[in-house]
């Protein structure tokens, strides 16, 4: 399973367990918010490891600024686009 797949198993027992839900978005507030976020999704069956977060949203990123105009150095730069963390502690706060 990749990381893409990881998160999206995530964010769906996020949705059905409220508890699960409430303990990853925490993780903002801890000192190593990722490594306790990784630690959390690994425990929940779902091994998942620091770098390969980082290196998920860092590719995906990079993927997306090469999709549009030309993939130049010129493409703007978007705010948490490269932070898959950042990403899904968005989105299962709006849940």
């Amino acid at each position: 399973m990749d990381v893409g797949e990881t998160l999206e198993n995530l964010k769906s027992m996020a949705v059905r367990d409220e508890k699960l839900r409430k303990r990853l978005i925490a993780t903002k507030d801890s000192a190593n918010p990722v490594t306790e976020f990784c630690a959390i999704s690994t425990e929940a069956g779902l091994p998942l490891y620091n770098m390969d977060l980082i290196a998920y949203g860092e590719e995906s990123y990079a993927a997306m600024r090469r999709s549009t105009n030309g993939g130049g150095e010129n493409s703007p730069l978007l705010r948490w686009e490269d932070d898959a963390y950042e990403l899904f502690i968005a989105e299962i706060e709006k849940i």
